[in-house]
């Protein structure tokens, strides 16, 4: 059996699969808002919550692509050893579930979260990782999957994920009850978002991202810029 606590996120992604391909264009688009959103500069100490312990090339897009991988702190529930053995510049440490980040606040100067706020178990839960993420960093870039794309990502079944019973009909139906609990998945969407950006205080924009398809498209994001809400 696999120690890799990561492996059930990625059981509809088979290596070298047309999934694989999609994922990697979508996860290349976040990595693009990510820029465009964050603007970070060269000495920009970064932090990265939620880092996978599966090494393939839809994984960790921002330790694939971000050129001073020594700025970069990667938070992870695993040891980590695959993905320090990949990333060796990157600094890991490993974090509790649901419990506080062991950074003082503005540690960094950008914190970003990449499908890990669905999975983090409860509303509440996804209230106080986003006041995390805003405590250690002066700006945020939170991205997640989109509940209203058209094949849900955990499952890979078509549409049914639109209404919440006949989700758990399909999923019961296909061996997938897991991902119908909230304790592993919340669907999320743009109105879920702007909630949990409310209480903040600070200037946030929530936008479309991944496979762009409108109202379709695969992700969201949820950005923190760092100045105050007007």
């Amino acid at each position: 059996m696999s120690d890799l606590l990561d492996e059930k996120y990625y059981q509809q992604v088979p290596d070298e699969s047309l999934a694989e391909r999609l994922l990697i264009a979508a996860r290349d688009r976040i990595y693009k808002d990510f820029l465009d959103q964050m603007r970070p500069g060269p000495s920009d100490r970064i932090l990265d919550v939620g880092v996978s312990d599966v090494i393939n090339n839809g994984a960790n897009v921002l330790q694939r692509c971000y050129p001073q991988q020594q700025n970069i702190t990667a938070c992870g529930l695993g040891t980590g050893q695959q993905f320090q053995a990949t990333f060796p510049k990157v600094n890991y440490v490993r974090i509790e579930p649901n419990a506080g980040l062991p950074f003082e606040d503005r540690s960094f100067a950008i914190a970003t979260a990449n499908a890990v706020l669905e999975h983090v178990g409860s509303e509440s839960n996804q209230a106080s990782f986003v006041s995390e993420l805003c405590r250690v960093a002066e700006r945020v870039f939170i991205s997640v999957p989109h509940k209203f794309f058209p094949i849900e990502h955990h499952t890979a079944l078509p549409f049914v994920h639109y209404q919440k019973r006949m989700f758990e009909l399909a999923c019961a139906a296909t061996g997938k009850s897991e991902w119908t609990k909230e304790e592993n998945l919340i669907l999320m969407t743009r109105k879920r978002l702007r909630q949990l950006a409310a209480p903040i205080g600070k200037r946030a924009a929530v936008g479309f991202t991944g496979l762009t398809l409108g109202p379709f498209s695969s992700n969201l994001f949820l950005a923190f810029s760092g100045g105050v809400a007007s």
